[in-house]
């Protein structure tokens, strides 16, 4: 509902409606109703866009005609601009075609409600971990064994990058953000794996991309979006493996890291997500790819083949990456709505999308459509909660919002 990483305050108001209205109405109406009524510094469309305000989240139901429900707007803005935009909300007299009443119940501060969480765990830590007095033997030798990884954390170039082990004799290498994604790496055997530290990316990295077969994993953030951004303006990369949504890589689980790895997509799949025209990419930074046949994965026992490709792999019958579905329902005049772990929830002809999104019961991830998805389009599929799309081209498209990722096929 909200990101615990920058939400401040957390608006209450409550709806009524005198008639039968639904959620589409209802942000339709908060969007339309407060547009230009509080200039451009505080336009909700452009506050969501930079992240200062995030999902609208409306619970409503009906009854004998009446509409009764909540609204939930969570704000990373100050008091004062909080209170406005509170405010505002209250001018809103209709939704849809019947007459409404919005009130502002109260504004929580997320602060505070940190406060008390954190009060009452330290409580259970004093309790739980001071009266503990055992020892584990598991627990010992797995600090035993990660201190071993850790400690065979190196670096490279006259930079001094901060890298694991097989950097330089491996055939793929692994960029990542910082020291410690390469340390979190390591700990789960993964030994290939460079640090960038920072948007100004190393010479030394840049001379790697351009000899091995790389792939690019970053928080998911702001901060590591605009890294990947300028990584894609100077280096040659191969690949891009998304973390989840809020996710830093250091943060992450074997499990995490590995289906994440697994899921890495072609460049050419986000390359229109950070660039708005081909014009605007370097002129070394090359239009096409070779296939993932040249792609290193790590093998159960923790190890990376050095000089060895691995042996291309016939299609699954079922799809098992986000390309995977891509490939599947291109040319096909298909929609597909996907779970976190890439299963089809529901599937639909592509013109029927629209329809679609009113009617799913279960929560998607994300959607693979063969067709152009415009404004209006995105709009309800962020209101859905989805975290990337994927479809044949993006028309349309004024304010791209920020919790939702925009992949384009190849056509």
């Amino acid at each position: 509902m909200y990101s615990p990483d920058t939400t401040k305050y957390l608006i209450h108001i409550s709806l009524t409606a005198e008639g039968v209205v639904e959620k589409p109405d209802v942000v339709g109406a908060i969007f339309g109703q407060t547009e230009g009524l509080l200039g451009e510094d505080l336009d909700l469309r452009d506050l969501q866009r930079t992240g200062r305000v995030g999902r609208i989240d409306v619970q409503i139901a009906s009854k004998k005609g009446e509409t009764k429900g909540e609204i939930l707007i969570s704000t990373s803005l100050d008091r004062a601009e909080t209170a406005i935009l509170a405010a505002s909300l209250e001018t809103i007299d209709r939704v849809g075609p019947c007459v409404a009443h919005v009130t502002v119940e109260s504004i929580e501060d997320i602060r505070v409600s940190k406060r008390k969480k954190i009060v009452e765990r330290a409580k259970e830590i004093l309790i739980e971990r001071f009266e503990d007095g055992t020892i584990d033997s598991d627990e010992l030798l797995d600090d035993v064994r990660q201190s071993i990884r850790i400690e065979k954390i190196g670096s490279v170039g006259e930079e001094k990058v901060p890298s694991g082990p097989n950097v330089l004799d491996s055939d793929a290498i692994i960029v990542v953000e910082g020291r410690a994604d390469v340390l979190n790496l390591l700990r789960y055997g993964i030994k290939n794996a460079v640090a960038v530290e920072g948007t100004n990316i190393p010479k030394t990295v840049i001379d790697m991309c351009e000899k091995k077969t790389t792939t690019a994993f970053f928080d998911g953030d702001r901060g590591g979006e605009l890294i990947l951004r300028e990584l894609l303006q100077v280096a040659d990369i191969d690949y891009v493996s998304f973390s989840p949504r809020g996710k830093s890589v250091e943060d992450m689980t074997r499990k995490e890291v590995i289906k994440t790895l697994r899921n890495k997509v072609p460049v050419e799949y986000v390359r229109d997500q950070y660039f708005e025209h081909s014009s605007e990419l370097p002129l070394e930074l090359p239009r096409s790819r070779p296939s993932m046949e040249n792609v290193e994965f790590m093998d159960r026992t923790n190890r990376y083949p050095a000089g060895e490709k691995k042996v291309k792999e016939s299609v699954p019958k079922i799809p098992t990456t986000i390309r995977d579905h891509m490939d599947d329902v291109k040319g096909r005049s298909l929609g597909r709505f996907l779970k976190e772990d890439l299963t089809v929830i529901k599937e639909i002809q592509s013109d029927e999308v629209e329809k679609a999104v009113e009617t799913l019961d279960t929560p998607a991830t994300g959607l693979v459509i063969d067709r152009a998805v415009d404004q209006k389009l995105l709009d309800r599929l962020v209101w859905k909660g989805l975290e990337y799309v994927a479809a044949k081209d993006f028309k349309g498209i004024i304010k791209r919002p920020l919790s939702i990722r925009l992949m384009k096929m190849n056509v």
